[in-house]
């Protein structure tokens, strides 16, 4: 029995979310799980990095499974995409040490939050992006971001059907940045809370909409008190761009990993 670490790409438009559901089968991790059990030829079961609810994309997600087959790391791969549906895509796979664990090894994981911030409503990247036609003030956006940062108690940005023990959360970076009518929000922590990223972003839009001062986006954090953020926004724009490992590297998006005999 080996164990291998694999780089997954995929559009959730279409699904609910990445985690396999008694009732629900249309999810990423079915679909992943039935291409490689089809290369394997045996029933593989997969361990994701970090969740991603139903709407959410990623660019870089990491899975690990369990595998008595052998097969060359581009016949994993290219047989693999031969049964996902054309949303989905494997991108690399690498045998890892059997000790390795996707989810409970990763230090750090990342997220963008695209908005177009434009007067008319976008036709390709409608189910890619958040489209706010308000003039936004990124200058107060970014000053708000600046609390989110350190280890807190984010209950104010968390799901009431969150299953979490812990509200608490570390993050280490947020901010925005503009490129002609898109705007980039990067969030990067030990890990978040369901839809905490989508509430943070909606709080932080009524912070540019100025209907909110940075000061109350503070006593936002401060109340604990979902009730005193604002609205959850559309997961279009959401996209995990991948956890972080002590031992590995990771650059542009892609993760290297060294490969054993």
């Amino acid at each position: 029995m080996a164990r291998f670490f694999a780089q997954i790409e995929y559009q959730g438009t279409k699904y609910h979310g990445f985690q396999k559901q008694k009732v629900r089968k249309n999810t990423i991790q079915t679909e992943i799980e039935l291409a490689l059990s089809k290369v394997a030829n045996h029933k593989i079961l997969t361990t994701c990095s970090g969740r991603t609810d139903a709407g959410v994309h990623a660019t870089n997600q990491i899975i690990h499974f369990d595998s008595t087959s052998r097969r060359s790391n581009e016949s994993w791969v290219r047989g693999a995409n031969t049964y996902l549906p054309e949303d989905i895509a494997l991108k690399n796979i690498f045998r890892v040490e059997d000790s390795l664990h996707a989810r409970f090894d990763a230090k750090l994981r990342s997220y963008i939050y695209l908005i177009k911030n434009s007067s008319e409503k976008p036709a390709i990247e409608s189910n890619n992006c958040l489209w706010i036609r308000s003039n936004l003030n990124i200058k107060k956006m970014n000053n708000a971001c600046k609390y989110l940062l350190g280890e807190k108690d984010f209950s104010s940005f968390q799901s009431a059907n969150c299953q979490s023990k812990t509200s608490v959360r570390t993050i280490y970076f947020a901010k925005f940045t503009t490129n002609g009518e898109y705007i980039l929000f990067k969030i990067k922590g030990n890990a978040f809370l369901q839809n905490m990223i989508r509430i943070i972003v909606g709080t932080l839009i009524e912070v540019g909409k100025e209907n909110i001062s940075v000061t109350e986006f503070k006593n936002i954090i401060k109340a604990k008190n979902r009730k005193k953020a604002c609205k959850t926004v559309s997961p279009n724009g959401l996209y995990f761009t991948g956890p972080e490992y002590n031992s590995f590297t990771y650059t542009k998006n892609k993760v290297f990993l060294d490969e054993l005999d």
